[in-house]
């Protein structure tokens, strides 16, 4: 199997892993490809070249229009956030309307499950480039060196690799507790890529993805424990786009929680936070637009972008034109990313994220003078959300350059307190829930259960309003076993679904381009392709 095909015909995979932004470039001595051997070769001995290899992965989880490519013309292909806005449209708490300036409209319908849809073609594609910029790392690295810094880069590379798999079985299939035997998607590394390479690959099971996971997450803290180094000693720009050795716990800790591993993702909770230099935002900090800066107290990992970034110069091929509110771009000519009314309704008033989002008059008590009158001028509808900041908090800003985040020290609270509920202690796990949130988010909060589940939920609860937007919404839904249930939601009428766990439209399809180019896969391996969903009533249960 040619290596192209995971990345889509019109792509070789050099051609994908090229570095074109500034925050790759500025920390790269050399203006090669990472994925081309012979140009990172002998990087054992030069550390900065490792650290040109590591950059550029780093790099790839931002791009404009990298995996479909400029002539495609598609603008939701701004790579892993276009992920997370895809994600979180299926879903039931992010609200949009299906309009001509929603490039997400096809996963609000949920139209989206076929071989050929933009979702899963940029989703296989962004997640295998990164995983061959990972295992190419790999063939330049000694695994026996004793060397601090190419230790540290080799638990990026494991890392990453893990995030990318972790990524891929969610999206590919249902959650792993009593799916292990299911199909799920394939395993390439740098041992046999090779071998795939002439022979193809099958789709491995849900246990086997899940077990390369662990192995990567196991290496990542393993070497980046050893080397005692944190980012900020490699790399000065932004060095939160490096795993720290807290984020690499907080990605176990992610994955044990999915595989139901409740002791291990409360001690993986638990050494993240442990190991983590920075502290949740405080309830004042939360009472205000933000979530756009890398080097914000309470973020462990994240996309750096960069002014200079095609994502930012395109205009509105990027995060912030599809989601910010404030910014300039989809959301300000009607894709307004609004919440789900019984989300809202069920944030406490006393709860500084209630403020958010626009109240049903479109009035929030988080902004100042001149961002509530912006909203007003812009005709911002009810229930918009006004989470994310503009760009150094220029109201009406194109110059999107925000960062992206991919976790938050706040998620490791509230991991901890599921994991020991579930783990046999909910009575303990409702104090530090009650203890996390009247800290951080409302000094009235009140709960208190002795069953595990409703403490369970109550977490869930807490995820939906905490970690809005940030692309972890659907795979909750996944792995909780709960319906795409938006009654009352807000949604479209068309598009108000009750669909149930296990339905085959929760799965994407594996993109066709695979089928053509892998010799050991075929259709008849694939997911299946699911209508679009049947509409409930906004009465019907």
């Amino acid at each position: 199997m040619n290596t192209k095909y995971f990345i889509l015909p019109a792509l070789g995979l050099a051609a994908t892993v090229g570095l074109s932004g500034c925050y790759e470039m500025d920390t790269i001595p050399m203006d090669q490809y990472v994925t081309e051997g012979e140009k990172i070769a002998a990087v054992e001995a030069n550390p900065e070249k490792a650290k040109a290899a590591i950059a550029g992965i780093t790099a790839l989880f931002s791009g404009c229009m990298q995996i479909l490519g400029e002539d495609a013309n598609v603008h939701c292909d701004i790579g892993f956030p276009g992920l997370m806005l895809s994600s979180d449209s299926r879903g039931i708490d992010l609200v949009s309307e299906s309009t001509g300036y929603n490039w997400f409209s096809s996963q609000v319908e949920m139209k989206d499950c076929s071989k050929t849809a933009y979702y899963t073609r940029f989703t296989w594609g962004n997640a295998y480039r990164q995983i061959f910029a990972c295992n190419a790392a790999f063939k330049n690295l000694d695994p026996e060196t004793e060397d601090p810094e190419i230790q540290f880069y080799l638990g990026q590379a494991h890392g990453f690799r893990a995030y990318d798999y972790f990524l891929l079985a969610q999206t590919y299939q249902f959650t792993y507790k009593g799916n292990e035997d299911k199909a799920c998607v394939m395993i390439i590394t740098e041992e046999n890529e090779e071998d795939v390479t002439a022979n193809g690959c099958p789709r491995s099971t849900v246990a086997e993805v899940y077990k390369q996971i662990v192995e990567d997450c196991d290496k990542a803290i393993e070497y980046i424990s050893k080397s005692q180094l944190q980012p900020e000693n490699v790399i000065e720009s932004k060095p939160k786009r490096f795993l720290s050795l807290a984020a690499a716990y907080g990605l176990r800790a992610r994955v044990n929680l999915v595989m139901n591993n409740w002791a291990e993702a409360l001690s993986d909770a638990q050494a993240a936070i442990a190991n983590f230099r920075g502290a949740p935002l405080s309830i004042s900090a939360a009472s205000q637009p933000g979530f756009g800066d890398i080097t914000a107290s309470n973020w462990m990992l994240g996309i750096a972008i960069a002014t200079t970034d095609l994502v930012v110069t395109s205009g509105i091929v990027n995060f912030p034109s599809h989601m910010g509110s404030f910014s300039y771009g989809y959301c300000s000519v009607g894709a307004w990313r609004r919440v789900n009314v019984n989300l809202y309704n069920a944030i406490p008033n006393t709860d500084c994220r209630k403020g958010w989002f626009l109240n049903e008059y479109s009035v929030s008590t988080n902004l100042t003078e001149a961002q509530q009158n912006y909203c007003e001028a812009n005709k911002m509808p009810a229930y918009t959300q006004v989470k994310f900041a503009p760009y150094q908090d220029v109201l009406g800003t194109s110059e999107n350059a925000c960062d992206i985040p991919l976790m938050r020290i706040e998620e490791m609270y509230l991991i901890a307190a599921e994991a020991k509920a579930m783990g046999g202690d909910p009575q303990g796990a409702s104090q530090d829930l009650v203890a996390f949130v009247k800290t951080y988010r409302d000094p009235k909060y009140k709960f208190t259960s002795n069953v595990k589940e409703e403490v369970q939920n109550e977490v869930w609860m807490q995820r939906r309003v905490e970690l809005f937007g940030e692309g972890l919404s659907y795979f909750d839904l996944m792995r909780l076993n709960k319906p795409i249930d938006r009654i009352g939601a807000g949604f479209q009428e068309e598009y108000t679904y009750n669909i149930q766990p296990g339905d085959p439209v929760l799965l994407l399809c594996i993109p066709e381009t695979e089928e053509n180019g892998n010799k050991a896969f075929s259709a008849a391996d694939n997911n299946n392709p699911a209508p679009m969903p049947t509409p409930v009533t906004g009465t019907e249960n």
